[in-house]
């Protein structure tokens, strides 16, 4: 973009729009992922939908490339393109909630911390991730899991409605009864398809929950699995637990003694009585005794913030996703092996849930295609020093290689990483890819909307 295109953007422009050359520039182009290091023409921060709306014409009617940043929590950093324009979302982080209906709207740009502390004044929540410095946004077009899903269902599951600036400028509602095409393909489908300004979430009775950590030493990470993967999904809704392969981190509530060793792990939530989760956990000794294992009653939102400090902005990040339908005697096998190998303090791998609530939606319901599998799985490598950057991204991928031919074959669109094939993202949808770019033809039949895992517009008719 030249200077002159940056000054006339300037002046069309509520919010500040900041060039290379401006001191703010770095901190713009910041996002979670510290190892995306992109430098986009500008980095637009709209300060309302009017602005979204005027920044998507200005883009489109100049030919200049565009991104949106909602969070900024995108793994391979789809919201920062070398040399396009970011509308950065994140001054939009309103929330307002309606006590009376049970429902939140948020704004485009929120944070899960924004949406947590003002649902939790009315002891209500939606299920949507594990950290609060997730955004909103990104999240729920990617469909969104975490610890209410079993209860409660996806993210998507409890979107009610949207608000959406479209490739030609428009602004349109999007449910049941408005553009329900549209609803259907952002429940899921990723940024494809235009910026939401807004999500209306359903919300739920949750208030003070029941949290526990139970970790258990290598050498009984087979036993650990094999129990894992035939007790959860026997387990009532309201027992959440996603499993972990990881180093113990350092300070409390860890003893000393288990502090920075490599361990496997649960990480439970109840909405149930929290003072009964003790007593519905006594199981955990079956696979062998726990290293540790500790129950507290917790604030909702006191739970979602617990990996805050620990994984702060500016790690560095890669990683790999595969939904899965079993846990089969091998892929235990591949999951201890690659335990052992944890390249760095921080590097993980976890298996969320997604079954109960979120398995009894209809297939073709929304654009969330694997209504069919148990677990949502990642690989990631994470570490502080950009010199690792390598090593996480071999062990990663290495992993993921292993691990894939007992997967479903496709992932949660969120977890697919940086450099993987389209294919990835065909996979992902199945048999809704091709309703999708059709839906997409109709709404940016020109891709606008392509910094993402990016379905294509369907040749028009």
């Amino acid at each position: 973009m030249d200077g002159t295109t940056l000054e006339t953007m300037r002046d069309a422009l509520r919010g500040p729009v900041i060039g290379p050359g401006d001191q703010e520039y770095g901190q713009a182009r910041t996002i979670y992922n510290g190892m995306i290091d992109r430098s986009p023409s500008a980095v637009v921060r709209c300060h309302d939908t009017a602005d979204v709306m005027a920044a998507v014409d200005f883009v489109r009617d100049h030919g200049l490339d565009v991104a949106v940043r909602g969070g900024g929590h995108s793994g391979p950093g789809l919201c920062l393109v070398d040399d396009a324009v970011t509308l950065d979302l994140s001054g939009m982080r309103g929330v307002r909630v309606d006590p009376a209906t049970q429902t939140a709207q948020a704004d485009g740009g929120a944070r899960l911390a924004e949406l947590d502390h003002a649902t939790h004044a009315f002891g209500l929540a939606t299920p949507a991730g594990i950290m609060s410095t997730t955004g909103v946004g990104g999240l729920t077009l990617g469909g969104g899991h975490g610890y209410l899903t079993r209860a409660y269902g996806l993210t998507v599951d409890n979107l009610v409605s949207a608000d959406v600036v479209l490739a030609d400028g428009t602004y349109v509602s999007a449910n049941e009864s408005e553009n329900a095409d549209l609803f259907w393909a952002l429940r899921g489908g990723g940024g494809n398809f235009g910026i939401v300004t807004s999500f209306d979430f359903d919300l739920h009775p949750v208030d003070t929950v029941g949290v526990a950590m139970t970790m258990w030493p290598l050498e009984l990470f087979h036993d650990v699995l094999r129990w894992y993967r035939d007790f959860l999904p026997q387990a009532p809704d309201e027992l959440y637990g996603f499993f972990a392969s990881l180093t113990v981190p350092p300070g409390p509530p860890f003893p000393e003694e288990i502090q920075g060793r490599k361990m496997c792990g649960v990480i439970w939530c109840s909405t149930a009585d929290p003072a009964a989760l003790g007593d519905t956990l006594a199981v955990v000794d079956e696979p062998g005794p726990p290293a540790f294992h500790f129950t507290t009653p917790m604030p909702y939102p006191a739970l979602q913030q617990l990996f805050d400090e620990l994984l702060p902005t500016g790690l560095q990040w890669y990683w790999r996703g595969d939904f899965f339908d079993r846990i089969t005697d091998d892929a235990v096998d591949v999951h201890a092996a690659f335990a052992e190998r944890l390249p760095t303090g921080l590097s993980t791998m976890h298996l969320y849930p997604v079954d109960a609530a979120a398995s009894r939606v209809g297939p073709d319901d929304t654009a969330w295609a694997y209504r069919d599998a148990r677990w949502s799985g990642v690989i990631a490598g994470i570490d502080p020093d950009p010199a690792n950057a390598d090593v996480l991204r071999q062990w990663a991928t290495e992993y993921w290689d292993a691990l894939h031919p007992h997967s479903m074959g496709g992932a949660y669109v969120n977890f697919i990483g940086a450099g993987e094939s389209q294919d990835r993202v065909r996979s992902t949808y199945r048999g809704h890819y091709d309703r999708l770019a059709e839906i997409k033809q109709a709404y940016d039949p020109h891709n606008l909307f392509h910094a993402n895992q990016n379905i294509e517009p369907a040749p028009p008719h």
